[in-house]
């Protein structure tokens, strides 16, 4: 526990106030909700993404960014060159921007959504059925219902990997990238490789997992997070070795994960009825988070950190909470002010 000293001037008299900062783990979430009141076109959010000052919000209806914070939103749709209206997936990186629809392949902006263009199976895709997608410089990796499409040219073309490839299975809910490192979640477990996709080490019931259906998936060095539809979440700390699964026993509100995130030693879940929760014990115990602490809805698809900030992605709109100290400076600087006045 740390003792800052804050100084405040008022006609003349200098206050020093000491405040107590609690530390991290003891901080608590209150969230604002956004919705097609405040212009967001689809009260729908089924991805958030934030790059920079941007946030992205994948809906049903659209893609909205904002880059005030929450306070305005532009939208795209079929009408700015989207290839359909329903987002599933969305990632960001500078002025490029990655739409995946589920029902129509793939769309490209590479000048902030001004344009679009669409990649579908007759550009090389092995599904236009998209469910999620990862860049990392001019890489793409497309997460498909046949598997996964991999580009090295920024979509020019693409190499396709399925179950032919050692994939555990061709059905690709989600894919993330770290370093050289490819992380698929499946329909049938976690696929990983190491080589860029020529390999794949697959990772499911048989190793642990307590459902094979897995929905997202996330990693942090040897640490990989596996969401799962039916099972909790299956987290490994041998990079896919070994599992321990935590569910409603270890306090999660839902065993049907959509969604996981990591940040600062934090697991974020995003759960089907069970809204938002947070482990600062490596999913030992949580804290949960539902619409009595303004979340939009308890049905929670997505989940991003950024800056300490958390977005949550509902079935009722976009909830952003910024993290409060359980004693504030505010607080310590109101009673100050009183002090004073009373003299």
């Amino acid at each position: 526990m740390k003792s800052h000293f804050i100084s405040t001037k008022s006609a003349g008299l200098v206050l020093l106030v000491s405040a107590l900062i609690l530390p991290a783990s003891a901080a608590s979430l209150s969230f604002i909700n956004y919705t097609t009141s405040n212009g967001l076109v689809n009260n729908v959010v089924n991805r958030v993404y934030v790059s920079g000052s941007n946030i992205y919000a994948g809906t049903s209806g659209g893609l909205s960014i904002s880059s005030n914070g929450g306070s305005s939103w532009t939208n795209y749709t079929t009408a700015n060159g989207l290839a359909v209206n329903n987002v599933r997936g969305i990632y960001a990186s500078g002025s490029n921007i990655y739409a995946a629809h589920q029902s129509n392949g793939l769309s490209i902006s590479t000048n902030g959504g001004a344009n679009w263009t669409n990649y579908t199976t007759s550009s090389g895709l092995v599904s236009n059925t998209v469910y999620n997608v990862h860049a990392s410089g001019s890489a793409i990796y497309v997460a498909t219902g046949g598997g996964l499409s991999i580009s090295s040219n920024g979509g020019a073309s693409w190499t396709n990997y399925t179950t032919d490839n050692g994939l555990g299975s061709n059905i690709v809910n989600n894919v993330f990238v770290s370093g050289s490192n490819i992380y698929a979640a499946t329909s049938s477990g976690v696929s990983i490789s190491t080589d860029g996709g020529n390999n794949w080490s697959n990772y499911s019931t048989s190793d642990g997992l307590a459902n094979g259906n897995i929905y997202d998936v996330y990693a942090v060095g040897n640490n990989v997070y596996a969401a799962m539809l039916g099972g909790g979440l299956g987290i490994s700390n041998d990079a896919g070795d070994t599992w321990t699964n935590y569910n409603t026993s270890n306090g999660l509100l839902s065993n049907g994960i959509y969604g996981v995130y990591v940040s600062d030693d934090k697991i974020y879940s995003a759960s089907a009825g069970g809204a938002l929760g947070i482990s600062s014990d490596g999913g030992n115990s949580w804290t949960n988070y539902t619409t009595s602490d303004g979340l939009g809805s308890n049905i929670v698809f997505d989940v991003f950190v950024s800056d300490g900030n958390v977005f949550a992605a509902t079935s009722s709109g976009l909830s952003v909470a910024i993290p409060e100290p359980s004693i504030s400076i505010m607080g310590f600087l109101g009673a100050a002010m009183l002090f004073r006045r009373k003299r």
